[in-house]
């Protein structure tokens, strides 16, 4: 089973204000199949002997290290815990307190120990969901299916969702009848009302992309009757009734990619027309001292590059030349002060930013 608990955007302006005598942040690749458990806990003893190690070479105290070492291993020898995992795990681990977090994008093992949290992996499964659901409809099935970015999909179980168009209005046909008048699509209509009024709860707590896979006049029908905001515009149009769940996720597949890139490309012209306004920088001091002071309306950063250093309560920045106890990625704290303030924070691949840049922000005003 794929298993996914993901941060809302309080935790992380909560785990970024953590400070301790000791930070670990582990992330671990993993694997929604049981039978690979056993390998994940072995590289997971590994990055944790890592993080022991690391504070006992700067002779940390040995009755704090004890207590970090329980914190960790209380996770690792957790059977039940490892019987449902997602694609990669977050442990979040101080001398008095640990955090997990499942997740759905694969992130490449490390360990981090300082005197906070290292949080930019995270910050990928704030920005864009991992996971969609689809909406395989016609008058005589209803399917939700949940696929993942790396791994099978599956069809969800929802209370209350009709089984199909006739069941749904209690009736044998949907045809009209002489002394009732009322028009087929009438009763479809009835039909998909009762289809979006059975998802409201599902997504009442989140956001995740809905994509529709239906013939005409259904799939209008549908539309109009929907009240939910995270409908994908692209439809599918096609009668899905034979389709088996994997083949359908891989003719939808591609509905998703543009979704994500449609967001992306929908930034340029934002970052363009602020440039013209001196209101766009890729400069790490102009952005450390412009997320302190709520400067920053929207920012994009690298996930994959760390710059050590520190920030001061000022927004000055001083780059440090390797991690240390004292130093810490300052990108991260970027983020985290300018999630603070209100902006939009979206990380990224190298790809999405300019050439050379390890982030891009937007301004609210210049400075």
């Amino acid at each position: 089973m794929f298993h996914v608990d993901i941060p809302s955007r309080e935790e992380f302006l909560w785990l970024s204000d953590v400070r301790a005598d000791a930070c670990v942040s582990i992330y671990l690749e993993t694997s929604p199949l049981r039978d690979k458990s056993e390998a994940s806990q072995i590289q997971l003893g590994n990055l944790i002997d890592q993080a022991l190690q690391q504070l006992a070479d700067i002779n940390f105290d040995k009755r704090r290290l004890a207590l970090l070492e329980e914190e960790l291993y209380s996770v690792l020898e957790d059977e039940t815990f490892w019987l449902l995992q997602a694609n990669s795990l977050a442990i979040l681990a101080t001398p008095d307190h640990i955090s997990t977090y499942r997740l759905a994008n694969v992130l490449s093992n490390q360990v981090e120990v300082s005197e906070r949290f290292y949080l930019k992996p995270l910050l990928r499964a704030l920005t864009f969901p991992h996971s969609a659901y689809v909406l395989a409809l016609s008058e005589n099935e209803v399917r939700i299916i949940e696929c993942f970015a790396d791994a099978p999909a599956e069809v969800v179980s929802v209370a209350d969702l009709p089984k199909d168009a006739t069941s749904a209005v209690g009736m044998s046909s949907l045809r009209a009848r002489k002394f009732d008048g009322v028009h087929e699509k009438v009763r479809l209509a009835q039909f998909t009302r009762k289809i979006d009024q059975a998802l409201r709860p599902v997504f009442a707590g989140h956001n995740a992309p809905l994509i529709l896979v239906s013939a005409e006049p259904l799939a209008s029908i549908y539309r109009a009757t929907n009240t939910l905001p995270n409908l994908v515009k692209e439809t599918l149009f096609m009668n899905a009734e034979h389709i088996g769940v994997a083949d359908l996720v891989t003719k939808v597949r591609p509905i998703l990619d543009n979704l994500y890139q449609a967001q992306l490309d929908a930034l340029k012209p934002v970052f363009e027309s602020r440039a013209g306004e001196r209101r766009v920088t890729q400069d790490l001091s102009d952005a450390a001292k412009a997320a302190t002071h709520g400067a920053i309306d929207l920012l994009l950063i690298d996930i994959e590059q760390s710059v050590p250093g520190t920030i001061d309560e000022q927004g000055n920045l001083t780059l440090a030349d390797q991690a240390s106890a004292l130093s810490y990625g300052v990108i991260d704290e970027i983020a985290k002060r300018a999630l603070a303030t209100g902006a939009r924070v979206l990380a990224v691949r190298q790809a999405d930013l300019p050439a050379g840049a390890a982030l891009n922000a937007v301004l609210r005003y210049s400075l």
